[in-house]
């Protein structure tokens, strides 16, 4: 199971995102909490100033009744259950307040009930001015403010009343919590987009890194090249130089792998040119295993080139072309035995390697293929995925069964004595594939023989 990698720019987008639309949404709440609250102090304010009006205007005439000099002039109070009312209660100590000395028109013949919430903090402090939630005559709710008086010639306390609807304060506030969310939200969408291009443009040199990074392992720059940011520049500079020092290395390892050569080669070939001029067993099995010996140099050597071409950074190949340069040589080979050789290979596929190492691998096969084949050798290419391809080399011999194609990679191994070579072949080309960290395999083809694929490295599209 492959481990999901999250997207930086993602982190640093959702987690910039999600902080902005939790301080818009904790903004849009405290600013609803702020207006509601201004809207219930107005409310407040207005009720206050009716319950002024009402102790101002009282009057207790020579009997002690207590009369009004004047009324609100709000027509609201005058109308019919209007949600906005007033009352005088003579407070007698009792639980429903006591009776009721005068009341607003609006209220009709309904009356407001304190409640014993009301009645016993206003009998706790006269004169203050205390505001609660109550319930209206229908039920509606309503914000009341009463104010508990000491009248003059008169023993008990004067309750005066002022209650009005608060569904409009609260419609108000809704309607504001709406408009203001909505307004906060298209705020977190623009802030969002934003950040997201923020993040992007901030991204960009990395993204731009990526890429001069991608031309260096395709082949197309040989260093990390362009203009970073001051964070960014220091490992533009490590990346230069691990290159530099890569490439260092693999020149080495080439360098000794040619004096290696020579150093082997020249003793070799004394040896050789010494058995040849010689008569007898020991001449012969000097000639023989000095043979054996270049044909193992010659093996090794090709695969620590291989090593190093494959581990240095930005070799590429055309497949196409290679390809047909070996096509042409091999049916000019074979023009006796009237082989047909055909290559079906797409323009842009490209191998991740040296030229001379595909070479090596495709001609090997091709070669094998033209030797067993009756008549007809095919060669196509395709791109398995976005890093790797698959090469393969058709015959109609008569191609092999399961164990003698596991017996024919092994090094040395010749399944028939008679054909030229030194059994080396496959091996060489299992191995150079290997070294490039591919595989070749060898299964039956659909042209009734042998069926080579080489699984190679490949080139971003």
């Amino acid at each position: 199971m492959t481990e999901r990698r999250s997207s930086l720019a993602f982190r640093l987008f959702a987690g910039a995102a999600a902080w902005a639309l939790v301080l818009l949404l904790l903004g849009a709440i405290a600013l609803t909490t702020l207006y509601q609250r201004s809207i219930l102090r107005t409310l407040d304010d207005r009720l206050t100033s009716v319950v002024g009006a009402l102790v101002a205007a009282v009057e207790v005439d020579a009997a002690g009744d207590v009369l009004l000099a004047r009324r609100p002039s709000d027509p609201a109070y005058g109308r019919v259950f209007s949600g906005r009312y007033w009352q005088i209660v003579d407070d007698d100590g009792s639980a429903d307040g006591g009776e009721v000395l005068a009341v607003s028109r609006s209220l009709w013949d309904e009356v407001l009930v304190p409640g014993n919430a009301l009645l016993d903090r206003l009998r706790a402090e006269p004169g203050a001015v205390v505001i609660m939630d109550t319930k209206g005559p229908s039920g509606e709710p309503l914000r009341l403010t009463g104010q508990a008086v000491q009248l003059s010639d008169r023993p008990g306390l004067v309750v005066f009343m002022a209650a009005e609807d608060r569904r409009p304060a609260d419609r108000d506030v809704r309607t504001f919590a709406i408009t203001s969310g909505l307004m906060f939200l298209g705020f977190a969408a623009a802030i969002a987009a934003g950040v997201f291009f923020q993040v992007r443009i901030g991204l960009a040199p990395v993204l731009r890194m990526r890429d001069r990074v991608a031309e260096v392992r395709e082949g197309q720059a040989e260093r990390v090249d362009g203009s970073f940011p001051a964070e960014l520049q220091p490992l533009a500079d490590e990346l230069n130089a691990m290159l530099d020092h890569s490439r260092e290395l693999v020149e080495r390892s080439r360098t000794h792998v040619g004096n290696l050569a020579h150093a082997l080669k020249t003793p070799i070939a004394v040896l050789t040119n010494e058995a040849r001029t010689s008569q007898g067993p020991l001449a012969d099995l000097v000639e023989r295993q000095t043979g054996i010996m270049a044909e193992q140099v010659e093996h090794h050597l090709r695969r620590a080139r291989a090593a190093a071409h494959a581990k240095a950074v930005g070799a590429r190949t055309d497949i196409a072309p290679t390809v047909d340069d070996l096509v042409r040589t091999l049916g000019k080979i074979n023009a006796a035995r009237a082989l047909t050789i055909t290559a079906d290979v797409p323009g842009d596929l490209r191998f991740r390697g040296e030229r001379q190492d595909l070479e090596e691998m495709v001609g090997n096969l091709m070669d094998n293929a033209c030797k067993w084949a009756r008549g007809t050798v095919r060669v196509s290419a395709e791109r398995t995925d976005e890093r790797n391809l698959a090469i393969l080399i058709e015959d109609d011999g008569p191609g092999l069964d399961e164990g003698e194609a596991q017996a024919a990679l092994q090094r040395g191994v010749r399944l028939d004595e008679k054909a030229p070579g030194s059994g080396l072949g496959l091996a060489i080309v299992s191995d150079l594939a290997h070294a490039y960290g591919g595989e070749l395999t060898l299964s039956r083809s659909e042209l009734g023989g042998l069926s080579a694929r080489i699984d190679l490295p490949a080139t971003s599209r």
